[in-house]
């Protein structure tokens, strides 16, 4: 569930772009306030759902932005992010800032192919 005047994601033509996500579950649609390797698998969950719900999976994201709130969570990032992107490797960018929603430690954005049928 968005937390502000946005939507989780627009389709354009043939891409899917998902929003900036973080870990909120959406079941309760409360904020996992927990360590980055948590928050990081949360994001990547929310992402994967709200891909299959738009006709698209992991597999046909060609680019995905991080922000991170400190670059030296990187490695740990890197390990729960390479569990969801074994089959294909998006093109990638990440980035340090200041500070993101809810204080969260991660927030992470794609840009995806629907799927053909």
């Amino acid at each position: 569930m968005a937390i502000g005047p946005y939507s989780q994601a627009i389709k354009g033509g043939d891409l899917l772009f998902i929003s900036g996500q973080i870990s909120i579950k959406p079941e309760t649609n409360e904020f996992i306030d927990s360590e980055v390797e948590a928050q990081t698998e949360q994001v990547l969950e929310n992402i994967k759902t709200i891909l299959e719900a738009g006709g698209s999976s992991l597999k046909n994201v060609v680019k995905v932005t991080i922000y991170l709130r400190n670059m030296e969570d990187f490695t740990l990032v890197n390990k729960v992010y390479s569990r969801y992107f074994e089959d294909s490797l998006p093109a990638r960018a990440c980035v340090e800032v200041s500070n993101l929603p809810k204080n969260a430690k991660i927030e992470i954005e794609a840009i995806a192919i629907k799927n053909s049928k």
